[in-house]
């Protein structure tokens, strides 16, 4: 965001909150007396460190995405503060076949889009069908390839295109009811419901936008508790109560102004001078509100990693190279230095508290598979790696990120890291987050720094995307047929215990080959005014839930 552009939005905001502010003091009236407090605005103002790409649930990928999305639409089940899956679209929790593989789930009457037309059963065949249509390059349908005939229409010919999409295990038996055959049973499917990949959509709307569908205000449409009015691209996004939602006498907020802003001094100061009611903390930001009940925290199933590019780089085909770059990265240190010490430094690629799919922490069960930090053996790795490739000194490559504050601080570190214990030098090649989401996808990079949050409470959501023919998510073209046969034998597997092994060593088998180098397991803090209410951080997909919130 332009400076200038910013003041101007930050002293607008300003004076609309003094004026609020003004407006629910205490009077006196004519006769002496005071009148009540009036109600507060329900309005809610948020920053936001990154802008959402295209709000298309067929292929969104990125938390502000699935974020905004979940408040302009809607899908079957919305979890809650629990993280358990309650009915939205849908009027109960679905009718499972015993041998799990059949759901029949009944929609609420009188359901309609934004605009006030019919929502049916036939919007949720439209959307999974589009997702999985090879065209859509969605990334995500490996999820809806859960459905029976799902992975067959993903890899669909065009002349096979329409019987592949009759053939498909969702079907519409009528307006209020749909039923979703899946090829095996998935324990946590309902829960995977309330997700934005599953989400209805509008096939005439849809097809009206073609490949500029959800790419602004006017070209999304949704039936969730907001619909979006005011999309500024880089600056901010407006959300209005949709009185066309099925809860809408529930739904408190009346207006949500979403600011897109980069700087988290900047971030903070809007906070303080009272012109936004939740805003993340970075850095040593924390240390300001301990004590506060202004200080919120969220504890998420997210990862932040170095990928590196195996083909782009023929250095990185050298496992000791990747190896020595991992072990050389202090990583107590930089959670504690770049972000205030609120995260965790990784031990593995799966996050704590995740559980393994057998009733048990998975990084309990797997223990630390990620090396630790040493300098010393880093050194040995790099110069045996160099030798075996017949170099003398590691080619130059790019190190690249977001270019948010606490990325560019992330690259510095790193570079610092690398040249102290390594003695390479690296360049950092900081971008706006849609760029590096777009470079990122078409594999165009050398070393990147990601991050990667979970879509289910499974090991399986951060370790299939790593199979030697994901093209959605093997954005470093790992390739390892030991791996592949262990994630695939326990996606397969029936015998928890057996299943939750299989991907035990899998996780030791990718640590060990080192394209991935987790960094830390992040919880972010916030810091969020105390009169915000019902407010929910999820674990999860979004970054916050608004379907519950009101000001006190």
């Amino acid at each position: 965001m332009k400076l200038n552009k910013l003041l101007v939005l930050t002293a607008v905001t300003a004076m609309l909150g003094t004026a609020a502010v003004g407006c629910s003091d205490n009077t006196k009236n004519q006769a002496g007396g005071t009148t009540d407090k009036k109600a507060p605005a329900q309005e809610l103002r948020i920053n936001m460190a990154a802008e959402p790409p295209a709000l298309d649930s067929s292929i969104a990928t990125t938390n502000p995405t699935f974020t905004i999305l979940n408040a302009v639409n809607e899908g079957l089940y919305r979890l809650d503060a629990d993280g358990k899956p309650q009915p939205a679209l849908a009027s109960k929790l679905p009718t499972i076949s015993p041998d799990g593989l059949t759901y029949t789930i009944t929609l609420r009457d009188g359901l309609a889009w934004a605009d006030g037309s019919p929502l049916t059963a036939k919007d949720f065949v439209y959307a999974y069908q589009r997702t999985l249509d090879p065209a859509t390059k969605a990334k995500y349908a490996t999820m809806l390839a859960w459905i029976k005939g799902g992975a067959e229409l993903n890899k669909a010919k065009p002349e096979e295109l329409e019987a592949k999409k009759a053939a498909l295990g969702v079907k519409a038996k009528d307006d209020k009811t749909l039923e979703i055959t899946l090829e095996r049973p998935v324990a946590f499917f309902t829960d995977q419901l309330s997700l934005p990949l599953f989400f209805p959509q509008k096939e005439d709307f849809v097809k009206k936008q073609g490949d500029k569908n959800g790419a602004d205000a006017d070209k999304v449409i949704g039936a969730g508790p907001f619909k979006l009015e005011k999309w500024d691209h880089e600056q901010q996004l407006v959300m209005v109560k949709n009185d066309k939602y099925w809860d809408a006498a529930n739904v408190k907020l009346t207006k949500v102004t979403v600011n897109v802003v980069k700087d988290p001094n900047t971030a903070l100061n809007m906070y303080e001078t009272n012109q936004v009611d939740l805003t993340e903390l970075k850095n040593e930001q924390p240390k300001m509100y301990q004590g506060k009940p202004d200080l919120v925290f969220k504890k998420e199933f997210v990862t932040a990693y170095i990928l590196f590019q195996n083909k782009k780089v023929p250095a990185f085909s050298n496992t000791k190279i990747k190896q020595a770059l991992g072990m050389a990265v202090d990583r107590k240190t930089f959670t504690d230095v770049v972000l205030g010490g609120t995260s965790i430094p990784s031990t593995g690629l799966v996050p704590g508290t995740v559980s393994d799919g057998n009733k048990q922490e998975f990084r309990k069960v797997a223990g630390d598979t990620q090396p630790p930090f040493d300098p010393a053996k880093a050194k040995q790795l790099l110069a045996e790696g160099l030798k075996e490739m017949n170099l003398t000194s590691l080619p130059k490559f790019k190190l690249t990120s977001d270019d948010t504050d606490t990325s560019k601080k992330s690259i510095e570190f790193i570079q610092a890291q690398w040249k102290q214990n390594l003695g390479i030098d690296v360049e950092g090649e900081p971008l706006p987050f849609a760029l590096r989401v777009k470079n990122m996808q078409e594999n165009n990079f050398d070393a990147l720094i990601g991050l990667w949050g979970a879509d289910y409470n499974d090991p399986m959501t951060f370790l299939d995307m790593w199979l030697s023919d994901n093209k959605s998510f093997n954005y470093m073209d790992y390739n390892n047929k030991q791996y592949d046969d262990l994630v695939r034998g326990a996606d397969k597997e029936v015998d928890l215990a057996k299943r939750s092994k299989m991907l035990v060593d899998a996780e030791k088998l990718l640590m060990s080959d080192a394209s991935i180098s987790p960094i830390y397991f992040r919880t972010r803090p916030y810091a969020k005014k105390p009169n915000v209410d019902g407010l929910i951080l999820p674990a999860m997909s979004k970054e916050w839930e608004l379907r519950w919130v009101s000001i006190k």
